[in-house]
């Protein structure tokens, strides 16, 4: 808002605007005001925040509660990635998804012919060394020839086996057999395809040798030991499982402050499988 004031003693008429003090000072003041209130009402929406946030409100459940509760899954002992240890051209896959296998079935096969041409050239290498061996000997027996060429014999024969031993074990590595009994979670590749060495081939898994897997939060230590029972509820089921707690975690998580826990399963369980997720239940008194 401007004032216009006249000045007289002049002929003509001039517009000085002059900004009134008093109306900035309240501008000012206004704003103030309009801070306090922000400030205010976002302390109030935090604190509400607070209030209402279920993680914080946890421990205070847990307290009041004859009762702790934990989220939870299975797990298998023997589960596994099987990868091949050579490069070459997959000939056979006996086994798809889902189906069982027993310990040591062959899993995979690999088109072997030039790992074994390899291994028999080197059979071969073998058996020359040693007739030459055995030519240095007899010839040293008659001292025609001296102890140096015996002992290069020796070291040539030692050379060829090693070798040999090589190609063996790279012909023994053309098949995959099976580690334990189990069933075939998914193939990664499929018969006729060529694979690089260290390619996942199958992923396997024995459902008979399952956990339950928990993290827990650390304050459970004081009472939550080795051998302390507690429900398992499987949420494909529905149906209550007594575990066993079996062992703790070597560490806490800094960040979130739970511990590993694992716990075993009756002997008599069936119909489970690696994955499920369920709730466990732990009274405080037993």
């Amino acid at each position: 808002m401007r004032n216009l004031r006249f000045t007289p003693g002049r002929d003509s008429f001039t517009l000085l605007p002059v900004f009134i003090l008093q109306g900035t000072q309240m501008q000012r003041n206004i704003s103030k005001i309009g801070a306090i209130l922000w400030l205010l009402y976002a302390g109030n929406g935090t604190a509400a925040t607070q209030a209402g946030d279920p993680l914080l409100d946890a421990p205070i459940q847990a307290q009041n509660n004859s009762e702790r509760k934990a989220r939870g899954v299975l797990r298998a002992r023997d589960q596994a990635v099987l990868s091949s240890e050579l490069a070459g051209r997959i000939t056979e896959m006996p086994y798809t998804d889902g189906q069982d296998f027993k310990q040591g079935d062959v899993l995979v096969r690999f088109d072997c012919s030039a790992y074994q041409a390899q291994l028999n050239a080197a059979q071969a290498a073998v058996r020359a060394t040693r007739e030459e061996l055995n030519h240095k000997k007899q010839l040293a027996s008659f001292n025609s020839v001296g102890r140096f060429e015996v002992a290069l014999a020796e070291a040539r024969q030692a050379q060829a086996q090693a070798e040999a031993q090589v190609y063996k074990v790279q012909v023994q590595r053309c098949s995959v057999s099976a580690p334990f009994d189990g069933q075939v979670v998914q193939r990664r590749v499929q018969p006729h395809e060529s694979v690089a060495s260290g390619t996942p081939l199958l992923e396997i898994v024995d459902n008979r040798t399952l956990e339950v897997q928990l993290l827990v939060p650390s304050n459970w230590l004081g009472w939550l030991k080795p051998g302390r029972r507690f429900e398992f509820v499987p949420d494909e089921t529905g149906q209550p499982l007594a575990v066993e707690v079996k062992r703790l975690g070597a560490r806490i998580d800094e960040a979130s402050q739970t511990l590993l826990l694992i716990g075993t399963l009756p002997p008599d369980t069936a119909g489970l499988l690696a994955g499920m997720s369920g709730s466990a239940r732990f009274l405080e008194a037993q």
